[in-house]
């Protein structure tokens, strides 16, 4: 009974004249990721049309022994996070592209009160980001830099961007949820309805259930936004400087930081062409002050204009006025709201142009407390990543304290740590795959042995003993509770290897 389920789901998800057999065709797609160094093939693809259907997987999948679901948005996991080896992927696209209309304005127009979008958990923040500014003059307040992935998919990690220093990270920006759980159930959460499960969803890895519904806060949408960039020749300046933009207050504040390091040469990827707005302007590498090192630093900066403001050039300029960057090496543009939240859209275009979209993608990124950044870019950045990483550096401040606590996120120590993304795009010509995925794993250990507050973000471990000191002994024991309260057998999010899929003969009645 199972097998003919999963063949009619699989048929049903393919074109008839798709050249090969249904099933075949859709696992090779689902069979690996953005990061191309995990393969996992599924016995089948399921594309469901609502939330029902999404249930009646996971219920199917409960009565087939050893068979696991697996939640796949737009594919941009890095470590086979979700794939099903042998078991079923949802593909959640199908989900999003399935709904009419796809988006629904809650609250608002006319009342004066709060708005929200109910958007599935298969629709793209891209999708999100033009339906709300075209159609209601609204927007999401908490984006990330790349816009072509899933609400579901972010938000059941965390969801970082320049904003999260001021309006938190996406998973402090949701109104409420519609999830399948592990059991077969579909329920409603918020933070006063089923508050845990609500919470354990957010940041929880896909482990306790399948987001099929978001319900996100909106704010009047920004028209244009004044885009700076400055340069730092030191560590100590950049951080102190980051640090002090994001606790600023509110009215005084800008409305993005981020921030990243660059190899101190000519290098078009790795070094000062990176650096740049808009495209024609040019690095001058003499207003660099004698002695600079091996690896630069560009502090990067945004302020909103909406209809109703005068420009804001000059408040940007006052506003950086007593920061100790590189005199001379400023850069700065004005681009539309729309246009500056899809920037990455620019680097995806030119990376499948060159092919490095396409190969590997060995990422790191991790959180790494404020108190050991500078040990951190000493022996890292300085020392193993000198050269380049033929991708961004992303190395910049967020706060603590804009995160809820009873999420499932793991985080430092400390009111403010740092993002450090480390974004591979794979050259011809370059190191070997397997020599960079080393390196990813000499940075960790490295972080170990030195005793740096760190965590993985978008974790990959392979045992209890790894999973246990990534969330430390009480959210780890938080975490074990949700699960056998919310996917007792196991069933979701078998690529992230956490949990082993339990014997059917423990489950509930389904």
């Amino acid at each position: 009974m199972m097998l003919a389920y999963m063949d009619r789901a699989a048929a049903a998800a393919e074109p008839e004249d798709a050249g090969e057999p249904a099933a075949v065709a859709a696992g090779c797609a689902a069979a690996t990721d953005f990061g191309g160094l995990v393969s996992a093939m599924p016995a089948a693809v399921v594309r469901p049309a609502s939330a029902d259907d999404v249930a009646s997987a996971i219920r199917a999948a409960a009565l087939t022994e050893g068979l696991t679901v697996a939640a796949r948005g737009n594919g941009h996991s890095v470590a086979g996070q979700a794939t099903a080896e042998g078991g079923l992927v949802l593909d959640m696209r199908a989900l999003a592209l399935s709904r009419r209309p796809q988006m629904q304005l809650v609250g608002c127009p006319g009342g004066g009160g709060p708005c929200f979008a109910d958007v599935p958990g298969g629709a793209l923040w891209e999708e999100v980001l033009h339906w709300g500014v075209k159609t209601h003059g609204l927007a999401p307040a908490s984006w990330t830099d790349y816009l072509r992935l899933t609400v579901g998919g972010t938000l059941s990690n965390g969801g970082v961007s320049g904003q999260s220093f001021r309006f938190g990270p996406q998973v402090s920006n949701v109104a409420e949820l519609e999830v399948v759980t592990g059991d077969g159930e579909c329920r409603v959460c918020s933070p006063s309805s089923h508050p845990d499960l609500f919470f354990a969803v957010l940041g929880g890895l896909g482990q306790f259930g399948v987001i099929t519904r978001a319900r996100i806060p909106l704010r009047r949408a920004p028209q244009q936004v004044r885009w700076a960039r400055v340069v730092y020749a030191s560590f100590a300046e950049y951080t102190a400087d980051a640090e002090w933009l994001v606790t600023r207050p509110p009215d005084a504040a800008f409305d993005y930081v981020e921030g990243f390091a660059f190899v101190n040469s000519d290098d078009p990827v790795n070094g000062w062409p990176s650096v740049p707005i808009p495209g024609g302007a040019r690095f001058d590498p003499a207003l660099l002050p004698a002695g600079a090192g091996p690896v630069l630093y560009c502090l990067e900066v945004a302020l909103y204009r909406y209809p109703d403001d005068e420009d804001k050039a000059a408040a940007v300029s006052r506003m950086m006025a007593p920061l100790k960057h590189v005199r001379g090496l400023e850069f700065a543009a004005d681009v539309g709201y729309v246009d500056f939240l899809s920037r990455v859209n620019r680097v995806e275009e030119e990376a499948r142009r060159n092919g490095s979209w396409d190969a590997p993608h060995p990422w790191l990124n991790l959180f790494v407390s404020a108190r050991d950044i500078a040990d951190f870019d000493r022996a890292v950045i300085k020392g193993m990543l000198a050269d380049g990483i033929d991708g961004p550096m992303l190395v910049y401040p967020m706060l603590k304290s804009k995160w809820d606590p009873n999420t499932s996120v793991a985080l430092p120590e400390g009111e403010i740590f740092y993002l450090v993304a480390l974004l591979r795009f794979c050259r011809g010509g370059g190191p070997a795959v397997d020599e960079l995925v080393a390196q990813n794993g000499a940075i960790l250990r490295a972080c170990r042995a030195n005793g740096y507050d760190h965590k993985a973000y978008f974790p990959s471990y392979r045992g209890e003993a790894e999973w246990a000191r990534h969330f430390g002994a009480a959210r780890w024991r938080r975490f074990v509770e949700r699960k056998a309260r919310y996917d007792p057998l196991a069933i979701l999010a078998p690529g992230q290897k956490i949990f082993p899929r339990a014997p059917a003969s423990v489950a509930v009645q389904l």
